[in-house]
This record gives C-alpha cells, structure tokens and sequence, in this order.
C-alpha cells in the first residue's frame, strides 16, 4: 500500500499530477514516505540530486552557510559566485557566467542574449532555431521554443521568432535557414529529456558547430538535464569535442537547492551590459556554495566516471532483459540519462513503479525515464532493474 495522502490540496493550484505519497527524508537514492515505506529513487528529484540525499558532505556545507549568510542580493560581490563561475569556465571551455535560480531562467536569458546579440548587429527581428520534440520551460517565450503543441495549448499567443526544425537532420537545418538574414542562432538540448531522452549525434552536433560558426550563429546547447555529469562528462556536448557559444545549465549543479546558469563563450560573453539583465535570487551565496560543493564531491568521489561505468551497466541490463520483447521500441540514452522507449502510452508504470518501490517518470507519454543520482552502484541499478522489468512485461502482455 502507498501512502494516505490527499491527492489533491485545497489551498495549492492543481498543476501537477501527483502520486499519492509524500516523502519524508531520504539518504543516499533511498526516500521514504510520511508512512515509512522506502522507495528505490530512480528520478533523481527529475535529475537534479546529483549526489543523493543527505550527503553528509552536502549537508555540513549547507548548514555552514545558512548559519553565515543566505542571501544578499546581486547589489553586492557574492564571491561564492566568482568561485563557481571560475570552476564552470574551467570545466566548460568557455569564458564568464550569469547566475539564476532555475533551467528555465537560464533558457530565458540564453534567449535574450540571442536577441540582443542580432540587434547590435542590426538584425530587427532575429529569428532562433529550434527543434522538434525540445522542451527548454514553461514560460511564455520558453514554451514558444518548446517543441511540445500540449505544453503550448492555451498560452497563445506564442513568442514569434523561431525557426524548428527536426532533429539530427543538417540538410532540414541548412534547407529551413538558407538565405534568411535574420537567423542569429541554434537553440537545442544534447540530449532531449522531456521530449523522450532523444540524442543528438556527436556526427551532428559537429556539422551545427561549423555551420554557426561559418554563418555567425551563436551556438546555444542546453544542458539544464543532461548536463553536470549525467552523461560520463561534465557536459553532454562534450563528447562531440564542440564548445558551445551559451550554455544553460541548472538542475544537478546544486543538488537539489535552486540554481541556474548561463554560460557564455567570447562570442556571448559581453552581450549583456548592466541593466540588461538581472534577478533577484540569482547567484545568493546558499546556491554558490551548493554548486561549488557539488562540483567538489564530484570530482573527488570520481561521480563522472562512475556515472558512465553505472550507467553502461544499467544500459546493457535493460537491453538483455528487454531484447526481443514485443513492446519495446529501444533502451536510449548515455550516462545515467536512460529512456525506454514502448510502442504505447505508458504512464499508468509511474504508479506501478512506486508500488512496487521505484521512483520513476514517463516522458513523452510513452518512455519510461530514469535519471537517479550519479552515486548509483551497480546493485542498485540490477535493482532498479529487478523492480521496473516485471511491470513493464506485466504491461505489455495487457494489451
């Protein structure tokens, strides 16, 4: 039995479909419920507890900074910001940073930086590339990015400039921008999360590089949820060896404490003058010393090839236990950002899972995703494994 928990509450707004449990406290990628039943995380909070829950390291850094300052405001030096950004320019490539506090803030900012970046060169209304099946937030301008006409339906109308185009296909690319003067950039997530764990190819993620160069493009990669590690490198794109133009990042940089990120290369990196841009949150000195903790117990506790060796291994077990069962379209993903993809709907699993004590989602109506901490052990993962396999066949065999 789940939990007794009221589906639905009186006094928030009903924008989430939640299951009826709520979850008391957590160690490591096991949660337990107000009722003290345990549960296998295998969502990661949707990809964002990078290092778990309760990492004491986490937790002692945390609790130093509550009990010396919070928040300050951006009025002043946060010089936890300058530590951080040192630490992303050196891990990225690239040159300087904007802080704010969520993936969506740093889409949004990526956006505005495209914007401003074709105005100083004259262009009156820039137009940005986007992709099919992408998500990058729930705001007004975000949603018009977004690839996803459910996330769309009832906020029109949409932001206009913006160009989509489908995915891993540089002929469609070149064939929907040729002669237009107005283009400025090429806007789109390595590794598609909420669009189904769908993967740019490294062949394609060279050929767009050289094409934004060639053309004076700003290459605007985003790694809100494949980025920070998940994939076996600290940033997904990185496998193709490329360097993005602007970067937004923000889930697993914090693990778990609000954060967002933009970061730019010397093409971006000066667009924004004071006054541009700006936000409350963005950059307090609780979030800084999340993420340069974070970042710190990554590299020490070797998470970036644990997640690549984790996730290999979690890969390869789902493709054994899958392998020819009627039902199952494919096993996808790099690192510990896996999709299975079914040939139906699948969203009645999530429930099923957490019976059967796993966390869990489905994205794109009919893939099961998995994004748990990059702590995860290779038990674990036969576990995760051992708990999804049964329903998934259970499933299959109703229809």
């Amino acid at each position: 039995m789940t939990a007794q928990v009221e589906a639905t509450s009186p006094h928030t707004m009903n924008t989430y479909g939640r299951l009826p449990i709520a979850l008391s406290h957590g160690r490591g990628v096991r949660v337990w419920d107000v009722n003290g039943r345990e549960y296998l995380d295998g969502l990661g909070g949707i990809a964002v507890n990078t290092l778990g829950h309760a990492h004491p390291q986490l937790v002692a850094a945390l609790t130093d900074q509550i009990g010396k300052i919070i928040h300050s405001s951006n009025y002043y030096h946060v010089p936890g910001q300058e530590q951080l950004a040192a630490k992303l320019v050196e891990l990225s490539g690239m040159t300087n940073v904007f802080f704010c506090s969520t993936g969506l803030e740093a889409n949004e900012a990526a956006l505005k930086l495209a914007r401003k970046f074709g105005h100083d060169k004259g262009i009156e209304k820039p137009e940005i590339v986007v992709y099919e099946k992408a998500f990058h937030g729930r705001s007004i301008a975000t949603l018009s990015a977004t690839g996803n006409p459910k996330v769309q339906a009832g906020f029109g109308p949409l932001v206009e400039g913006f160009i989509r185009v489908p995915l891993n296909d540089i002929e469609a690319l070149k064939k929907a921008t040729v002669g237009n003067p107005n283009v400025v950039a090429v806007f789109f997530e390595t590794i598609q999360g909420e669009g189904g764990v769908n993967p740019m190819r490294a062949d394609y993620l060279k050929q767009v590089r050289e094409l934004c160069t060639a053309q004076d493009w700003l290459l605007m990669i985003d790694e809100v949820q494949c980025g920070m590690g998940r994939t076996g490198k600290w940033f997904a794109h990185q496998w193709a060896g490329i360097v993005p133009d602007v970067m937004p990042l923000a889930k697993g940089l914090g693990s778990g404490v609000p954060i967002g990120a933009v970061v730019a290369g010397p093409k971006a990196a000066n667009i924004f003058q004071p006054g541009n841009h700006g936000t409350t949150f963005g950059g307090n000195p609780l979030a800084m010393r999340a993420g340069i903790e974070t970042i710190r117990v990554m590299e020490e506790d070797g998470l970036l090839e644990n997640a690549s060796r984790v996730g290999a291994h979690l890969k390869a077990a789902l493709e054994r236990e899958f392998k020819g069962l009627a039902g199952v379209r494919e096993v996808r993903g790099q690192g510990l950002m896996l999709g299975v993809e079914l040939d139906r709907p699948c969203g009645v699993i999530v429930q099923r899972a957490c019976d059967a004590g796993l966390l869990l989602s489905v994205t794109a109506d009919s893939v099961i995703r998995l994004v748990p901490a990059l702590i995860l052990t290779e038990a674990e993962a036969d576990e995760i494994v051992a708990r999804l396999a049964p329903l998934v066949r259970q499933f299959l065999s109703e229809a």
